[in-house]
């Protein structure tokens, strides 16, 4: 299947709205209302994880939480956001790397969790001032857990029905100090923790681990630019088309929405995703 090395050129920016240390669907034939509803649980029972309904209408709001659009039944918001009423809920959690004004947290508090290189400076992601999350050895993957599972439990707390860990793909910008096994592992320990807390969980971007996708236990995807790079139908195909994909481009939109856009779901939406009535606002769906 194709896979790109590179980053994608054109990922969107993603919101600083919620501190690295806090823990903060109508849609035809089914309903998903809430957390509460859609699990059902009583004190004690393991609650249920629901994944998102196949080709349903979806939002990107990581800028900033806004009224979806008419006929959307799904969107994703930052962990600090609210989720939306009466929508399949997606809360997404920078599992990977810092947000940019969380690095200082980490420095006092987690220093030995940051990846470091020879020179004992932390490897950052160049393009978006992120430092990578060292997930190389079985106890630091432990401890980070602890945390981002915070993270988790409390998209749980607020009425989430999934999360979508990002930067799954850190090793590309480790230098070689990550693998793709790290990264697969500590995924692995997210979605144990999401589906204890009755949250699906979302594989966020990179073909490289669809084939390792049931031993981690991803549920479904949420999947940037993959119309840019022709790869769109392989994670249709490997989802059952419970694929939510976002592309920031028209001729990539475009190119989307001819490979699966009568299967899955997609958006276009604009490289900030400024909320609805900001100047660049970009909203549209195959």
């Amino acid at each position: 299947m194709p896979h790109h090395a590179a980053r994608p050129l054109l990922r969107r920016r993603r919101t600083l709205a919620a501190l690295a240390c806090g823990i903060a669907v109508a849609t035809g034939a089914g309903v998903l209302l809430s957390h509460a509803s859609a699990t059902g649980t009583t004190a004690g029972a393991v609650p249920e994880v629901v994944p998102p309904t196949a080709h349903v209408r979806f939002d990107y709001q990581l800028g900033g939480a806004y009224p979806p659009p008419a006929g959307v039944g799904g969107v994703s918001r930052d962990r600090g956001a609210r989720p939306a009423d009466g929508l399949y809920n997606v809360c997404y959690v920078n599992a990977f790397q810092t947000q940019p004004d969380a690095l200082d947290w980490w420095e006092t508090n987690e220093t030995d969790l940051l990846l470091r290189d020879g020179d004992g400076e932390p490897v950052e992601d160049d393009a978006w001032g992120e430092a990578l999350l060292d997930t190389s050895t079985a106890t630091k993957r432990s401890r980070l857990a602890k945390i981002v599972g915070g993270w988790i439990d409390g998209c749980a707390t607020s009425g989430f029905q999934a999360v979508e860990p990002d930067n799954l793909d850190s090793y590309e910008r480790s230098d070689g100090l990550l693998t793709p096994e790290h990264n697969a592992a500590f995924a692995k320990l997210l979605a144990d923790r999401a589906h204890a807390a009755g949250l699906a969980i979302g594989q966020k971007n990179t073909t490289d681990l669809l084939e390792r996708r049931k031993e981690i236990g991803f549920d479904f995807a949420v999947v940037e630019e993959c119309g840019r790079y022709d790869e769109c139908g392989d994670f249709a195909d490997a989802y059952d088309d419970r694929v939510f994909v976002v592309e920031y481009a028209d001729r990539d939109f475009a190119r989307a929405c001819a490979s699966v856009g009568t299967r899955a779901s997609v958006v276009r939406r604009d490289l900030d995703v400024v909320p609805a009535g900001r100047p660049g606002y970009v909203h549209r769906t195959c």
